[in-house]
């Protein structure tokens, strides 16, 4: 069983303004797929808040996985995939390119989606969107392979051959 953080990047969930959607749908989908959630919140979308507790998760807490939803698109605010840039050691292009292609077979918008995913020690961080829809998609198009995707960060052997 892997450890998972879900961080809400939303400048009116922080606030109380809106309750935050994306982070508890999140959060099931995760737990369904046999992950513990170790930790959430709910940060603004300022960049050093989102670095500060993506920092704190992956080096301090040890989460094999954390998931970021909002703040992803064009908006002056949107700076999560900045903040996961500046954090992260390597990249996975893989991941939000996956997500993004199987958005577009839904909707035209995907291609608007910056979202990025990253390594930071022995944590595989990932942005989602901000809207609990779009966020559930894009995490279902990635779910299967992250488990193989943690096995092989951590070190322990794994089998990369398809059977």
């Amino acid at each position: 069983m892997y450890r998972a953080a879900v961080l809400t990047v939303s400048d009116r969930s922080a606030r109380g303004e809106r309750p935050d959607g994306a982070g508890p749908a999140v959060c099931r989908m995760l737990e369904q797929a046999g992950y513990e959630i170790a930790v959430t919140a709910i940060v603004p979308d300022e960049q050093t808040e989102i670095e500060d507790a993506l920092i704190r998760w992956a080096d301090q807490l040890g989460a094999e996985l954390i998931v970021t939803t909002g703040g992803t698109g064009f908006a002056p605010r949107d700076v999560t995939p900045e903040a996961t840039l500046a954090v992260c050691r390597r990249l996975t292009p893989g991941i939000p390119e996956a997500m993004r292609y199987a958005s577009a077979q839904i909707t035209d918008r995907a291609m608007l989606s910056r979202a990025q995913a990253g390594i930071r020690g022995g944590s595989l961080i990932v942005n989602l969107p901000g809207s609990p829809k779009a966020a559930q998609e894009n995490l279902a198009a990635v779910l299967p392979a992250l488990a193989h995707g943690l096995e092989m960060l951590s070190g322990r052997p794994a089998d990369c051959a398809l059977l």
